[in-house]
């Protein structure tokens, strides 16, 4: 920015700044002036006057228009990736004398969008103007802004005035969540939760006792879990399903968010494209194992433990890669851990399950996503291909 621009800016946002018209005027009437000064001439005298009066009007018209003009916010609604942000603002003109030819220009973070700008006609005394917009949305994130820019030049476009006003705006964005069919990572966690339940209470060595109810047949069940009475009488497969993670039990989803995610295409200022592929996974399989009535929560470094579905959403939107660790310790349960740190997983709770995304930068890539990983094979997980879509490698088996 410039030393003129500079300058153009402080006087409009503190005073006024002349137009290209209102520049143009001023320096005719001042060669009117000069000239009046040379030739003595009282014409010339009384057109000098009369265009430096209407300059001082009109320098001082803009900012009594902007004076007492008072802005207020509507809540924003929370949204997921992709859909809109309704954004309603409320101009209230108190006076009794009508606001016209007013421009607002509301300042989004730069991350969210550019500025948005509507031009208002006129505000009836002691009336409101109410603005609605539709921004879109690109990228979950929890986004704050405050400015409301009120900009005029008139009556006469001689001299435009800025003055702000400062309106909190709090705008929550939620990751994506993928619609779950069957998903065996926390499917197979539910049954191994409830027979160890089963086990423990010592009632019966059958799972007769613990069964919700039946169901059809889905990809990647265990056969153990069949009924074979009733599927004989339908003539398909049915599944009892128990009652998972109940009396005590409960799953606790971990986002490794202490650590710095990588990836080659990661640009500054933007989350590594694993993490948000790790962020849209938590939140999925949260709401999955909501769905199967189960006792879940969430764990990131920096909010600990959550629960909910609105503190889960919010908390996700939220979660940046490299976080300061500001929570307690991992749970000594089993957990379901999402890191792209593979030297961890042994650490895991006996019955915890993992998904790794194994990092760009690494040169060995390509084999440990093909391989299974001999340090973890009494922990079942699943290593994400990048190739492929993240939904079919959740509710695909076990490696």
């Amino acid at each position: 920015m410039s030393k003129a621009t500079q300058i153009a800016e402080w006087l409009e946002t503190r005073w006024v700044t002349p137009s290209y018209s209102g520049w143009l005027l001023g320096g005719l009437f001042i060669f009117f002036f000069i000239s009046a000064t040379n030739t003595l001439a009282g014409w010339l005298y009384v057109l000098s006057g009369v265009g430096i009066a209407l300059l001082a009007i009109a320098a001082i018209l803009p900012e009594r228009i902007l004076r007492n003009i008072q802005v207020h916010r509507n809540p924003i609604y929370p949204v997921s990736v992709g859909d809109n942000l309704t954004i309603e603002l409320v101009l209230e003109n108190p006076t009794a004398q009508p606001k016209t030819l007013i421009q607002i220009q509301d300042m989004l973070p730069y991350v969210l969008g550019q500025p948005v700008t509507k031009v208002v006609e006129t505000i009836p005394p002691h009336g409101n103007y109410h603005w609605v917009y539709f921004q879109p949305t690109q990228r979950r994130g929890i986004y704050r802004w405050q400015t409301v820019n009120l900009r005029t030049a008139a009556p006469l476009g001689l001299f435009w005035c800025r003055r702000s006003r400062v309106e909190p705006s709090k705008a929550v964005v939620y990751p994506t969540v993928l619609p779950l069919t069957h998903c065996p990572l926390i499917d197979e966690m539910g049954i191994e939760a409830s027979l160890q339940f089963n086990s423990d209470r010592r009632t019966q060595t059958a799972t007769e006792g613990i069964t919700r109810s039946l169901r059809p047949y889905r990809w990647g069940d265990p056969t153990r879990l069949v009924h074979w009475r009733t599927s004989a009488r339908y003539g398909e497969l049915r599944v009892r399903e128990l009652e998972v993670l109940t009396g005590g039990h409960e799953l606790v989803i971990c986002l490794d968010s202490a650590l710095p995610w990588r990836d080659k295409t990661q640009s500054p200022g933007i989350p590594s494209e694993d993490f948000e592929q790790a962020v849209i996974a938590a939140a999925s399989l949260y709401f999955y194992a909501l769905h199967l009535e189960i006792s879940v929560k969430l764990w990131t470094a920096g909010a600990g433990l959550v629960r909910g579905s609105q503190a889960v959403l919010e908390t996700l939107a939220a979660v940046q890669p490299g976080e300061d660790i500001y929570a307690e310790n991992l749970p000594s349960s089993p957990l379901l851990w999402l890191t792209q740190n593979p030297t961890g997983l042994h650490t895991l709770p006996p019955g915890s399950r993992w998904i790794l995304w194994p990092s760009a930068q690494e040169p060995n890539r390509q084999s440990i996503e093909s391989t299974p990983l001999p340090f973890v094979q009494n922990t079942p997980g699943i290593t994400i291909n990048p190739n492929q879509p993240l939904q079919l490698q959740l509710q695909g088996p076990l490696k």
